[in-house]
């Protein structure tokens, strides 16, 4: 039992496809990662260099565009890796790590998303002590519970997986989990399940504030065509994330639980995957489109942009016309 139970390697699985298929999924795959790091880039920077968007709907913004970087850095590289790799192994420690980054991203996008809930209700219901509420060091405590409170959570969880004793290195998923891995244990962890457990009670919490915050604004929305006018400028998107971050997480939830074998594989490693590839597209292209301020930022970057180039053109065709000369 001791020999079986000391695993130093897992198996990944979900990659039975042919070579020149795992080309066109490797092409398609990178093409995907490019796009996700550079439209969350370009809404950070454009954030971070703007001073007129450090306001704490564009401050936490930008942190949910750094959680979706920092999950997907857990996975792709990985995942392209076995895209060209005959056998789809993982260590021990690499596996632990990777279900760290990746579970704890999640974990902070629906933090983070709360704490924007909370910003808008804030905002919208109480406009005139926004200010005072929301000051430079409230924005800094609710930062940093974004990022500590899903470490702290995810590390615990890590270390409770640590503990227990394996009997099998398959995982049937195409990146690691503490689910699964917690089904591979010779008996039953009764730590890691409390730890599970209290996780999924903590953010329970963060849901059910985030629904009571939004059944008050729209009550306070309908009464209000300047208030319906800034919900549906600043809170549809936040919504459109938040809905997006469920399906996403409720998909990943019955693979990881239920196997869903029945399904063609195509559609299983998606599904396992969504949350990985839809919400760090989708969330900054909902915001960088739907909140003017950004929208106007980008778009002035772009204009000074062509017309500083269109600038250098006669200078150019001077400096050809005096060579030629």
């Amino acid at each position: 039992m001791d020999n079986v139970s000391m695993q130093k390697y897992f198996t990944l699985s979900g990659l039975n496809y042919a070579a020149q298929h795992r080309i066109v999924l490797f092409a398609l795959t990178l093409l995907c990662y490019s796009v996700i790091w550079m439209v969350n880039a370009a809404l950070i920077l454009t954030i971070i260099v703007d001073r007129k968007l450090h306001e704490p709907m564009y401050i936490f913004l930008c942190n949910l565009c750094i959680s979706g970087l920092y999950g997907t850095v857990g996975f792709y590289p990985k995942f392209l890796l076995d895209l060209l790799s005959p056998s789809h192994i993982i260590s021990y420690t690499g596996c632990l790590l990777q279900s760290f980054v990746i579970h704890s991203s999640s974990g902070s996008d629906l933090s983070i998303l709360t704490v924007m809930a909370f910003d808008r209700y804030v905002a919208i219901c109480y406009p005139l002590m926004y200010h005072s509420v929301m000051t430079r060091q409230r924005i800094t405590l609710l930062v940093a519970f974004s990022w500590l409170l899903p470490l702290f959570c995810m590390f615990s969880n890590m270390m409770s997986v640590f503990q227990i004793k394996l009997c099998g290195s398959l995982i049937p998923k195409l990146y690691c989990s503490n689910s699964l891995i917690s089904k591979l244990a010779c008996n039953v962890s009764m730590a890691n399940n409390s730890i599970t457990y209290f996780n999924i009670v903590i953010y329970s919490f963060h849901l059910l504030f985030v629904l009571w915050s939004y059944l008050y604004l729209v009550h306070k929305c309908l009464g209000s065509k300047e208030n319906r006018k800034k919900f549906s400028q600043t809170c549809v998107p936040h919504l459109v994330s938040l809905l997006n971050f469920c399906f996403a997480v409720l998909f990943d939830m019955m693979y990881s639980r239920f196997g869903l074998g029945m399904l063609p594989l195509g559609m299983q490693n998606f599904m396992a995957i969504e949350y990985l590839v839809i919400p760090p597209i989708v969330n900054p292209l909902v915001y960088g489109f739907n909140l003017t301020k950004i929208r106007s930022r980008i778009s002035g970057l772009w204009r000074s942009k062509k017309r500083a180039s269109c600038d250098m053109l006669p200078v150019k065709h001077g400096i050809i016309r005096d060579v030629v000369s």
